[in-house]
């Protein structure tokens, strides 16, 4: 019965690794090592592809960014033509109001035209602050999620009154446990009146710190007069992001006066297009990575055929004397087979749970940093993917029958005599 063989050689490995412990688990070290290795990879992986994936759709399912070049993975590597487009301007923001039936709200983002801005009040100090200027609009679109106070107004804006929403960590920076509605901070040197505060968003493109200093359009363009670096945030109507996109890419080219022939000399990024090129991204770096650390298991599984190799000497004449009783080559093959992938399971199911016991770890190790730091939710955590857990399995097999076999095929081809001979 071909079952018999593998039910042996199953008992015979496990005999072998309750007699042998030390060196069976040095023998399945390299196996324990390797699968850790691929596990623990692909949940870093996967827990950075969740991570960046939020962040790219914290803009919401209905928002579209306009800007001179793609906004998202592919922002680094621009080309030369990308590069020296020329900027947005408010104009284009308030064509595409008036134009576009599909659109239900448009805001204007204006930068400054500076690198480093701090923030101070009284004593305090907050550094890198992420200061620009946006419409009413800019709130109505879901990109802000107020937490004390209120959000300026297009009136407010138009007079270029000096005030400002601030984020989270900035409140918390600045005003500690002080009340913050109607206090005066300054930010970069000017000073402004703090008529809200924001929560902090679920994802950001700003990093694990909200430093937002929210301020009206108008009243940026008064304190920045030689800022031009606009973005442009468009709501679609719900249902009707397509044929938003369609109208305000229309009205571009018409403003910005692209030829027929041409593309685009501007972006067009919804979060869905964001992922979807991330995604394209990460898939090669993925296999590599899956690719590397698949070596680790490789070693592993080589030490697991020096060992069957060792074994199969160790127990030559037992081999001959199964044979002269009558059992056939394939029986000697299966039996030493399913004693290497035993071996080789063992080792894995090590692994495996070494694995969950790592992201685990790390996983409180992250939140409890989180807390420390006062934050709703860590940046990266580790997910143990089910397809992880797969890939993982089916290059163990691989492995197993692999370093099974050439031991195995040894011990298949003994000759009985030579084999009952040995000593």
């Amino acid at each position: 019965m071909i079952w018999l063989p593998f039910y042996n050689g199953i008992s015979l490995a496990l005999q072998t690794i309750r007699t042998h412990k030390m060196r069976a688990f040095l023998t399945v070290l390299g196996v324990i090592i390797g699968t850790g290795t691929i596990i623990g990879v692909g949940a870093i992986l996967t827990g950075f592809d969740t991570s960046i994936t939020s962040v790219l759709r914290s803009f919401g399912p209905n928002s579209i960014i306009v800007f001179k070049f793609p906004v998202g993975p592919h922002e680094g590597n621009l080309s030369p033509e990308e590069r020296t487009r020329k900027d947005l301007n408010y104009q284009n923001a308030t064509d595409i109001r008036e134009r576009c039936r599909a659109v239900e709200d448009v805001s204007s983002m204006l930068f400054p035209n500076t690198n480093t801005i701090n923030a101070h009040y009284k004593g305090n100090d907050m550094y890198d602050v992420n200061l620009f200027g946006v419409e009413e609009a800019y709130a109505r679109g879901g990109q802000v999620d107020l937490h004390l106070g209120r959000f300026f107004t297009d009136e407010e804006s138009r007079r270029r009154l000096p005030v400002v929403v601030i984020g989270a960590d900035l409140e918390k920076g600045l005003f500690a446990n002080v009340d913050p509605i109607g206090k005066a901070i300054q930010v970069d040197g000017h000073e402004y009146e703090v008529i809200g505060t924001m929560l902090r968003p679920a994802a950001s493109f700003f990093g694990d710190t909200d430093n937002r200093v929210l301020l009206p359009y108008w009243s940026m363009q008064r304190m920045y007069p030689n800022a031009r670096e606009n973005a442009i945030v468009v709501t679609a109507l719900e249902g009707k992001l397509p044929e938003a996109l369609d109208e305000v890419r229309t009205v571009l080219r018409i403003d910005r006066r692209v030829p027929y022939s041409k593309p685009d000399d501007f972006a067009l990024s919804t979060a869905e297009q964001m992922v979807a090129d991330f995604h394209q991204i990460t898939a090669m770096t993925f296999l590599v990575m899956v690719v590397l650390s698949s070596i680790g298991l490789l070693v592993g599984g080589i030490g697991v055929m020096n060992i069957m190799l060792v074994s199969v000497t160790q127990r030559t004449r037992e081999i001959g004397v199964e044979k002269a009783l009558g059992a056939r080559r394939h029986h000697i093959l299966f039996q030493f087979l399913a004693e290497a992938m035993v071996i080789t399971a063992a080792g894995g199911a090590a692994g495996i749970l070494l694995s969950y016991a790592v992201s685990i770890l790390a996983g409180r190790i992250t939140f409890y940093s989180a807390l420390a730091k006062h934050a709703e939710a860590a940046d990266i955590r580790l997910i143990v993917s089910p397809m992880i857990l797969v890939v993982a399995t089916s290059i163990l097999a691989i492995v197993g029958v692999i370093s099974g076999m050439v031991p195995a095929l040894r011990a298949a081809n003994l000759d009985p005599i030579e084999a009952l001979r040995y000593e």
